[in-house]
């Protein structure tokens, strides 16, 4: 299977702004997490045995475990285009899973499966809302259900509403059979600038509400940036009046490089050394970094602890001397 670039989307908003899921997994699973717990991502790289005997590598969109008051896996699969063998793929995927979370004893092996579910970007009338698994074994049936989303069935007050902020860079999906009408009627295109301009303000004041970071906020209209500009590569007017009226100050990429260094030598780090503590080292580094560049760029003190999530007065204390080193 070829990853799409809404893979890609999917798995960065995932690493990148990892809260952001909970909410999705609350619509999906019906659960009633808060947003406090800690979410561990894994590994997405799996390979899948064939009938042959070969192996071949499979990448998972996103498989984490939730921390509450159990720990529990899910796995959740982005879909851009029914093929019909999306459940076949959960299966092996969800298989390879529980091996690997396997618990072997004298005489018996115990798998646990995690939950998983289907995100649909795209869907007909015959995509079901619950797709389901049967296992028939020596020892009797087994079953279990894998819920589909479907992105195109939310309103944009929905979305805000159930705080779905991961379902925005892909909720352009919703026109995408009316681009063509879009393209040539002015009027009509109008009004979907205006709902993403909406859209854009709405997630401003719920960054000043504190239901989102500054980073999470330019995060997600990056990734809208980037799905619109791949689903509408051939609708010029469609691309570019929706990408303006998003607008906006977005990270720069390079900002988006620290942080991600900052993650993968902390992991490095908390393998080394053996401690869960190294990702959080790493961070806490890229963090200072990407806020001495923002201040030297000439950004506020507030706006950059916003972005870093650090506390004012450590990038009061980081502004000064960058103040120092100008002088």
């Amino acid at each position: 299977m070829v990853n799409t670039p809404y893979d890609d989307v999917f798995r960065t908003l995932l690493t990148d702004c990892t809260a952001l899921i909970i909410p999705v997994v609350n619509e999906l699973f019906h659960t009633s997490y808060t947003g406090k717990e800690t979410i561990h991502l894994l590994q997405n790289e799996h390979f899948i045995k064939l009938p042959d005997g070969s192996e071949q590598e499979r990448i998972t969109d996103s498989s984490f475990e939730i921390l509450g008051r159990e720990r529990k896996r899910y796995h959740v699969e982005c879909q851009s285009t029914e093929d019909g063998s999306m459940i076949v793929r959960m299966f092996e995927y969800d298989t390879q899973l529980a091996l690997e979370n396997r618990e072997v004893t004298a005489g018996a092996l115990v798998v646990h499966f995690p939950d998983s579910a289907i995100v649909a970007l795209r869907h007909t009338k015959n995509t079901p809302e619950v797709m389901t698994v049967m296992i028939r074994t020596p020892g009797g049936e087994v079953s279990y259900a894998v819920p589909v989303l479907k992105v195109r069935q939310y309103t944009v007050e929905e979305i805000f509403e159930k705080k779905l902020y991961f379902l925005i860079p892909f909720h352009i999906f919703v026109y995408e059979k009316s681009f063509k009408e879009l393209e040539e009627n002015s009027e009509k295109l109008a009004k979907l600038e205006e709902e993403y301009t909406a859209i854009v303000n709405r997630l401003e004041e719920d960054r000043k509400n504190g239901d989102l970071n500054e980073y999470e906020k330019v995060t997600i209209l990056e990734m809208s940036d980037t799905v619109i500009k791949h689903l509408a590569a051939k609708y010029e007017k469609v691309r570019k009046g929706v990408g303006e009226s998003m607008g906006g100050k977005v990270l720069e990429y390079e900002a988006k490089d620290i942080l991600n260094r900052g993650r993968a030598e902390g992991r490095d780090e908390g393998r080394r050394e053996g401690r869960a503590e190294g990702e959080i080292t790493g961070m806490k580094k890229a963090k200072m970094q990407l806020a001495v560049k923002l201040l030297q760029a000439g950004n506020s003190v507030a706006y950059v602890a916003d972005l870093t999530e650090l506390p004012e007065e450590t990038v009061q204390k980081l502004s000064q001397a960058v103040e120092c080193e100008d002088e």
